[in-house]
């Protein structure tokens, strides 16, 4: 047996997570949620990619969210944007119920959820060039200096994004803390064969498109600076 944990077989690498899974306590209507609407709005793990038109019955454009926490945004977005399709990606169960509450609240339909990994997801479930966008917002900041390796955006993680991306399409980050802001800057320079600014980053200020979050409200009152990051995709090199 090995002491140090499971053997990793030769020639694989044991991938650093973003998150660790801290339940928390699931109230009794987020569990009803999970129980009932799960069937209806949930993906299953496993799989081909997903068929987008297929799973919303239509064509449209399909936004990503990765790590959406309690659904906040999401909900918010799909509700104001109707002709265009949301994804999200969420580890934690109780936020998956509270998000599956309010679409029931809202009478949404064009939302769809994955409950595992936002990177494997990524690899397996998501096809290439088929998001319009991938928004990240206030993502977990480990902050501690030796913790900065499980920050989500990392150079392996946007280029893993920029595939799944159409040409022209967006990547949309934010953050609350002012040191992994400027990792992501960092980490979006060395990417300028993939993305390009729109505009000075951080933006100026936060995008409509964009509603405040009680990450961000906290963070506000804590006395941290938001900020929000936008790339677009470029056209792949060589490409006509």
């Amino acid at each position: 047996m090995n002491p140090s944990g499971p053997e990793i077989p030769a020639g694989q690498v044991r991938r650093v997570r973003s998150f660790v899974r801290r339940e928390g306590r699931m109230t009794a209507g987020q569990q009803r949620a999970l129980q009932t609407l799960w069937p209806r709005f949930g993906i299953a793990p496993g799989g081909a990619p997903v068929d987008f038109r297929a799973l919303f019955g239509r064509d449209a454009p399909v936004t990503l969210e990765v790590g959406f926490g309690n659904g906040e945004s999401l909900a918010w977005q799909a509700e104001r944007m109707p002709e265009r399709d949301f994804v999200g990606i969420e580890v934690h169960r109780p936020g998956v119920g509270h998000l599956l509450g309010e679409l029931e609240r809202r009478g949404l339909q064009n939302v769809r959820i994955f409950n595992e990994d936002a990177v494997e997801v990524l690899e397996s479930r998501i096809a290439p060039a088929s998001l319009d966008t991938v928004q990240v917002f206030f993502p977990d900041p480990w902050h501690k200096k030796r913790h900065h390796k499980r920050r989500l955006v990392q150079p392996a993680f946007v280029r893993l994004v920029a595939s799944r991306l159409r040409p022209g399409g967006w990547l949309h980050l934010a953050t609350d803390w002012d040191d992994y802001a400027r990792q992501m800057q960092q980490v979006m320079e060395a990417a300028t064969d993939l993305f390009a600014p729109e505009g000075a980053q951080p933006l100026a200020a936060r995008p409509s498109s964009r509603p405040p979050t009680r990450f961000e409200r906290r963070g506000e009152r804590l006395g941290h600076r938001v900020s929000d990051l936008l790339y677009r995709r470029r056209e792949p090199a060589g490409a006509a």
